[in-house]
């Protein structure tokens, strides 16, 4: 267990969000109480929370479903538990919010009753993908904004500059934007007018970046860049189908390894070897993705989201907290 000051404020979890809810969203926070040692109390219905041990829980006697309709289910379902953790953060109650249930409801929430950030003008979500043998390549917006404008993604560059610096300790991150191909002027009118205002500006000598053009989706898990731009149309698209096609590998891997008596008597050879990589690309691992631009740490995670993913994803925003990362995307926006 980690050693935390006893007055550290908790994390607060929306306990009716997701798939498997509340039972896996109160065993991961109970992992992070034990194993983490990161403080949380759980936002939901009590009845219906089970054995909390010693979490604490914060009563919210409504749930927005996962395909409701988010704005105007927030603006309508005001004791609901994703609206009363986003307030939780707001009222100085929880130092984070991290929910598993509706996404839109999540970033409505969040936005509503944390406030955004001055001179941000759109969150964005940023998704940590793995690069194997070297730090994440943070990819945004993956899903907070289907349409954008190029002084969006400028700000996504900014927010996700910020964002890989606090997180993976890069003091200069190199930051590209996806397209469709990596010689200049490849892309659709949004890719092409982000490409010249990133070309134009000092933003990336104003918040310590170093920009490297395009890059291509095949480029994401290989660390050409630390940071890569892009609507949330086209990133949520990219997030889903690597979800998809990296499950469906690891899944075709091991039941490869078992099919056959000769392959499953290897297993004490290639296990030690796989497992690794396994872990490496397992989403548990890294648990949630962020909503940078808040002003508050607002974390979402899956809605399939296991107790261990939601352990990680706990410790994850107590460490995004811990690290001051609100207070450095404000700072970097500042002179805007």
């Amino acid at each position: 267990m980690t050693d935390r000051p006893s007055d550290r404020l908790p994390v607060a979890v929306d306990a009716m969000g997701g798939d498997d809810a509340p039972a896996s969203i109160v065993e991961g926070a109970r992992i992070a109480v034990e194993q983490f040692g990161v403080p949380v109390v759980l936002v939901g219905r009590p009845d219906e929370l089970g054995d909390t041990g010693t979490i604490p829980v914060i009563a919210a006697s409504e749930v927005v479903a996962m395909d409701a309709e988010p704005a105007a289910s927030v603006r309508k379902l005001k004791d609901s538990s994703v609206v009363r953790g986003a307030e939780a953060v707001r009222d100085g109650v929880a130092s984070s919010f991290l929910s598993a249930g509706n996404t839109g409801a999540a970033m409505a929430a969040s936005l509503l009753r944390m406030g955004r950030i001055k001179g941000v003008s759109r969150p964005a979500i940023a998704v940590p993908f793995p690069v194997l043998g070297s730090t994440d390549t943070t990819l945004l917006d993956c899903g907070a904004n289907a349409d954008c404008q190029p002084e969006w993604l400028l700000q996504f560059a900014k927010m996700g500059t910020v964002y890989t610096r606090t997180r993976s300790g890069i003091e200069m991150p190199r930051v590209g934007v996806m397209t469709i191909g990596e010689e200049a002027g490849k892309g659709n009118a949004l890719v092409k007018a982000t490409c010249e205002l990133f070309e134009q500006t000092d933003w990336a000598a104003e918040c310590g970046a170093t920009f490297v053009g395009n890059v291509e989706g095949r480029d994401l898990m290989t660390g050409v860049a630390d940071v890569i731009v892009c609507d949330g149309f086209t990133g949520n698209i990219i997030l889903k189908s690597l979800e998809g096609g990296i499950g469906g590998a690891l899944e075709a891997i091991k039941a490869a390894l078992r099919s056959t008596p000769e392959m499953a008597a290897t297993a004490d050879i290639v296990d030690p070897v796989l497992t690794p990589l396994f872990d490496a690309l397992d989403p548990d691992q890294r648990g949630s993705a962020m909503l940078l631009g808040t002003r508050g740490v607002s974390m979402i995670a899956h809605g399939s989201s296991t107790s261990s993913a939601i352990a990680n994803a706990i410790r994850t925003a107590d460490e995004m907290v811990e690290a001051g990362i609100v207070a450095n995307v404000r700072a970097a926006f500042a002179a805007d």
